[in-house]
């Protein structure tokens, strides 16, 4: 099998959840960037926090162990 790359069996809701951490990382990076404000749900409480308090990080892929 030459020329045929091994592909990693990783589950669809495992690479569902990496896309919509990706999505969501990269709306916060979006607001930052141009100025807006972003609301959070923080102690049972809404809490609106602006642009230049939004500390952006990347997601991080987390995978079941076998």
């Amino acid at each position: 099998m030459k020329g045929k790359k091994k592909s990693l069996k990783i589950p669809l809701a495992i690479r569902a959840e990496e896309a919509l951490k990706k999505a969501v990382a990269e709306a916060i990076a979006d607001h930052k960037r141009t100025g807006d404000s972003i609301v959070i749900w923080k102690d049972g409480k809404v809490v609106r926090v602006p642009a230049d308090q939004i500390v952006v990080r990347e997601p991080e892929a987390e995978y079941p162990k076998k």
